[in-house]
């Protein structure tokens, strides 16, 4: 069954979120995908296939627990990555994108979150055809703005425009910016916590992309290197002042509850260390309209 439009899409990253889209981390595991996943890897660190199912039930109830709707996409033991369900596909104000994943253990993706979208009764508006582009380099920065991230190692430019060109075509200014391949997504450099605020890792981000914010009237809370690094600017708005963030963004949670927000900080430790945090593990399906 099709569904009305009033019950998928989103236009921002902070409208009051009513419906998320997990991936139970059955196949999950440790690999060299990243420069974060390779460092832990060489520390010796130790996945533990357990603690990683117990943090992502207390994500799944953090979720619940603000009122959210949780879906998933069916795991597949080909794909240990489909965890981080932010990167398969893009929920955009008129329907879903289907992405490109950029390696090899991750390509396969697209076929378990197709199904979900046909299943689920959602329209799939787009397809990206022209290269590699994932979802954690796509981000609403506000209603009819877009900032898309190009690193290469996962964000090809051709694929980067094709979702530009589209976007441009409804109205929508977008930017594309480049960004430092070791930090993997954009998500892991910005994430927009609420109207006109954002978290940004000022240091590894332009001078370009910072001035460009701040000319849009977003006031910045700044999170360092050594942070941005282990997840630390990882952040999903729920909406309504609320945010889910992770136990071990300890500055970030700080400036955040600083500025007046809820903050849902579950132990997400054995994702972060294998790459990803909050926003990487989850895709909106259908935020209230805030534009």
């Amino acid at each position: 069954m099709t569904r009305s439009p009033q019950t998928f899409g989103a236009d921002s990253e902070y409208g009051l979120l009513r419906e998320v889209l997990l991936c139970p981390p059955d196949n999950f595991r440790w690999l060299p995908t990243s420069a974060i996943s390779k460092a832990t890897l060489e520390s010796g660190a130790v996945f533990d296939a357990g603690a990683a199912r117990a943090q992502h039930a207390e994500l799944v109830a953090a979720y619940e627990q603000a009122g959210v709707t949780v879906r998933f996409l069916e795991p597949d033991p080909a794909l240990p990555y489909q965890v981080f369900a932010r990167d398969s596909s893009w929920m955009g104000p008129f329907g879903p994108v289907v992405l490109q994943l950029h390696q090899q253990w991750r390509r396969g993706e697209y076929a378990p979150v197709i199904r979900f979208y046909q299943d689920a009764g959602i329209p799939i508006w787009r397809m990206i055809t022209a290269g590699a582009i994932e979802g954690g380099d796509v981000t609403i920065v506000e209603p009819g703005t877009l900032l898309i991230g190009n690193g290469e190692e996962r964000t090809q430019i051709q694929a980067a425009e094709q979702l530009a060109e589209w976007m441009r075509a409804e109205g929508w200014e977008v930017r594309i910016e480049p960004i430092p391949g070791q930090f993997v997504h954009i998500d892991v450099l910005v994430s927009i916590l609420a109207p006109k605020l954002a978290a940004v890792c000022t240091e590894a981000a332009s001078g370009g992309l910072v001035r460009w914010l701040r000319d849009k009237g977003f006031e910045i809370l700044d999170v360092p290197t050594e942070d941005a690094f282990r997840l630390g600017v990882n952040a999903m708005s729920l909406g309504g002042d609320r945010v889910i963030s992770t136990r071990e963004s300890e500055r970030l949670n700080a400036a955040m509850r600083a500025h007046g927000l809820e903050v849902l900080d579950p132990d997400l430790s054995m994702f972060t260390l294998g790459g990803g945090g909050a926003h990487c593990l989850a895709q909106a399906i259908h935020r209230e309209p805030a534009g």
